[in-house]
């Protein structure tokens, strides 16, 4: 797989997430996938990412930087969002919140098999 079309994968799958897709979500992550060393599964990552939505009914994924070494993708993701409440352990409460993460994800076979992900929760506490 080039890394042109890896990254085309990887936009789909932001385009799912952002569509709330969740019928399709299994068309980006792997069964057995792994979220920062949790075995989640694609029913446990669909849940993660179901409840963010919950939590953040105007979350939008947006993609600042991308760089593609399959099978490794490396991606800046921007967030301008208003959770409802508590966040990362902080009292949020409906407050418009601007913040990154930076993730890295393994493919296998096209899909995400494994990723690393770190929000920057120190930027997300000083707008409090």
């Amino acid at each position: 797989m080039t890394d042109t079309d890896l990254a085309a994968i990887y936009r789909a799958y932001i385009a799912c997430l952002n569509a709330q897709d969740w019928q399709n979500l299994g068309n980006f992550v792997a069964e057995n996938a792994v979220h920062n060393g949790r075995e989640l599964g694609l029913s446990g990552y669909r849940d993660m990412l179901e409840n963010d939505f919950r939590e953040i009914p105007d979350l939008s994924f947006n993609i600042e930087l991308l760089v593609c070494q399959p099978p490794v993708i490396a991606s800046r993701l921007h967030f301008h969002c208003t959770p409802k409440g508590t966040f990362f352990n902080l009292p949020i409460n409906g407050k418009t919140v601007t913040f990154s993460e930076n993730v890295f994800y393994r493919f296998k076979g096209g899909k995400i098999e494994e990723l690393w992900s770190v929000i920057d929760t120190a930027a997300i506490a000083a707008q409090l």
